[in-house]
């Protein structure tokens, strides 16, 4: 049966990476395997900050970026293949102009569509690269543009999938042969070939997607760390690897900011009871941690999350009246209007307090748009600890000495906001 495979940019960084990938796909030879790649290294963020040079009329710093994301990956080919490099550069060199084009036809367009149709070529490169590296140390590849594969509708950076003419497309595969097939995360586009990109870090949903058309056995997520912890390893002193945890533990993290996985990742693999692996690319004999529709070792631990560089609105209606239904529907069409997720929400009768992401582009306007009609109190600077399955004792040493900005707690879920300067570079889980 079909697996799918998903690696994301730190996993290709550089030419050294890459022939890490190379040996690591040599120890799974059972065919069929799709494998869908992410950019190289830092390549989205470059190619974001060469769209703002082309709308802005940067020319100079434009035409840097576009020479240094050039050379990077002519680096990396020129590393890899040596003396044999010259076909694979050809077609990267033909990429870039491709890149260059669409900045100029496109720069007098909306932002969003714009975007779509430049950022994707950071996979496109990415693949090109990796496809012809696995040919030259003898894995066979068939590359494939998931531009061709899945296909959404026109909503620019955060497209919807169709999945009927997705699943048509990928029906049509030829999974039969002995090829490994090489295609790109984040990207797809419309019926009438447009560019789109599934939202930022995307490569994970592209994986499911696949994985649910193609009645995958099993998809893995290859990352740098060994598989999902209870909190962040970095952040944490005590965290703990988990073996294994279900799709609705998986979803309700993902919700909550847990950034190991994409929140859309999850639903497609469920539909099918796919299972989902998430492993590590540099200790793989490690087995990582497997998500499922299992669900007998949720609340095993309690599972924390961060969330920091939060914003705290607390909106009141200017004319003394109720924070009824209505104007939260009002206020929350805002929130939907300015694509930001609350990650914690709260009401009292005259008060609606909403924590958001500080995202400026976003969340100014958002701001704006309220104060017409309300009165608005903001923070900023602020951190979200959000814990499942917590314990009074562990909620007790959490808060202890610091002030409680928000606070939203049900059954299973406790949140407590914080000034980020009261807050310790590291943490610890009390009593774990």
């Amino acid at each position: 049966m079909t697996q799918v495979f998903k690696f994301g940019g730190a996993s290709i960084q550089d030419a050294a990476a890459i022939r890490r990938l190379g040996e690591l796909l040599a120890r799974f030879p059972a065919r069929p395997l799709v494998v869908v790649v992410s950019a190289m290294g830092k390549t989205t963020n470059a190619l974001e900050a060469l769209l703002d040079a082309a709308r802005e009329g940067e020319t100079h710093d434009y035409r840097d970026g576009l020479e240094r994301l050039r050379r990077e990956h002519l680096a990396t080919v020129e590393t890899l293949f040596g003396a044999k490099a010259g076909p694979v550069a050809e077609r990267v060199e033909a990429l870039i102009t491709e890149l260059d084009g669409r900045h100029r036809r496109h720069a007098g367009r909306e932002r969003a569509f714009h975007y779509d149709q430049t950022v994707c070529f950071g996979e496109l490169l990415s693949t090109t690269i990796v496809s012809a590296w696995l040919d030259e140390s003898g894995i066979a590849t068939r590359w494939l543009d998931a531009r061709d594969l899945i296909i959404t509708d026109a909503c620019h950076q955060a497209a919807n999938i169709d999945w009927h003419t997705t699943a048509q497309r990928l029906g049509e595969l030829d999974l039969g042969n002995e090829k490994l097939l090489v295609t790109q995360g984040f990207i797809g586009s419309t019926q009438d070939g447009l560019s789109t990109t599934l939202g930022r870090e995307g490569s994970d949903f592209s994986a499911a997607i696949l994985a649910h058309c193609l009645d995958a056995e099993k998809a893995t997520i290859w990352k740098d760390v060994p598989g999902l912890f209870n909190a962040d390893p970095r952040r944490f002193d005590n965290a703990v690897q988990l073996a294994h945890l279900s799709y609705a533990e998986a979803v309700e993290l993902a919700w909550h900011g847990a950034k190991v996985i994409h929140p859309k990742t999850l639903a497609p693999l469920q539909r099918k009871s796919i299972p989902l692996v998430v492993r590590s690319f540099e200790t793989v004999d490690t087995a990582g941690s497997l998500i499922d529709g299992d669900t007998r070792d949720d609340g095993e631990h309690p599972y924390c999350i961060l969330s920091e560089g939060q914003t705290l609105l607390e909106i009141r209606p200017r004319d003394f009246d109720f924070m009824d239904e209505a104007r939260q529907h009002e206020i929350l069409g805002h929130l939907v209007k300015a694509g930001l997720h609350a990650g914690l929400i709260d009401n009292t009768a005259m008060r609606l307090m909403l924590c958001l992401d500080s995202h400026p582009a976003r969340l100014e306007p958002l701001v704006q748009s309220l104060v017409v009609d309300y009165e608005v109190v903001r923070q900023d600077d602020l951190t979200l600890l959000t814990v499942r399955h917590p314990s009074a004792s562990l909620l007790a040493g959490f808060s202890e000495g610091r002030e409680i900005l928000a606070e939203r707690r049900n059954a299973t879920t406790a949140q407590y906001l914080f000034r980020t300067e009261a807050c310790p570079e590291t943490w610890h889980i009390p009593g774990q």
